[in-house]
């Protein structure tokens, strides 16, 4: 019931996991990413043990193929697993159990890796594609990734339509760089694009709060400079909270 891209971006050193779902909330079940080591989709049943397992396996420096086959060995619903994995190095690995439904699968790219189940003929295929054509490209990873994730919502995504989204982004630092999720909404990849499409020029100014605050303007007022014309709420009018 889930399609999701993992990658890691060779200019930036970049990890990132875009995923959306006919369920409810999957930003908080589906993808993690570590730090400059790799990143992980672990979905169809979920595990969050499971997926802890692998994060600690890529963060110790195990490739995304040694990291699988541990998991086959230790997950005992394998057969009801589906996981994607990428490492440091850009090696990826995937799985698709034999219960997973149809149309389920895995598809491994340069440095990327997609998956999905419950999904149209042609979602996996339309999502691996839209990918692979940035690769020669300058265009940021989380921008890689959305691009990704709306060619298998156009394709149908899933036939009983989706619910929830998430873009998930991490550069070196040990915390996001983006974390965006839309967690309830009857189209949650068009609502992602414009939760992304609103941070996005806030990116630079949260990574360096996060480290040095030290004369930093309120968020509004950056986005101001950042995005001419637009203002926030409070300058405009007030907009009632209940």
């Amino acid at each position: 019931m889930t399609y999701s891209i993992v990658a890691r971006c060779p200019r930036s050193g970049q990890f990132g996991v875009a995923v959306a779902t006919y369920s409810p909330n999957v930003g908080a079940t589906v993808p993690l990413v570590v730090s400059g080591r790799g990143a992980i989709a672990y979905q169809c049943v979920t595990s969050p043990i499971h997926r802890a397992i692998a994060a600690r396996m890529l963060a110790e420096g195990a490739s995304a193929a040694g990291t699988l086959a541990a998991l086959a060995q230790q997950d005992p619903f394998w057969r009801m697993r589906q996981v994607t994995l990428v490492d440091m190095f850009g090696g990826v690995a995937g799985h698709t159990g034999e219960t997973a439904p149809v149309h389920a699968g895995h598809r491994l790219g340069q440095g990327f890796a997609v998956a999905g189940n419950v999904l149209t003929a042609t979602c996996l295929d339309d999502t691996h594609a839209a990918f692979s054509a940035t690769l020669d490209s300058d265009l940021p990873l989380a921008e890689r990734l959305m691009r990704a994730l709306e060619a298998g919502a156009r394709s149908g995504g899933q036939p009983e339509g989706l619910t929830s989204a998430a873009l998930l982004l991490h550069g070196q630092e040990e915390f996001p760089l983006l974390d965006v999720r839309v967690d309830v909404h009857d189209q949650p990849v068009i609502e992602l694009r414009r939760v992304y499409a609103f941070m996005a020029p806030l990116q630079p100014f949260y990574r360096q709060r996060k480290t040095d605050p030290t004369g930093l303007p309120r968020w509004w007022q950056r986005r101001m400079q950042e995005v001419p014309g637009w203002q926030p709420n409070h300058l405009v009018k007030v907009v009632p909270q209940q």
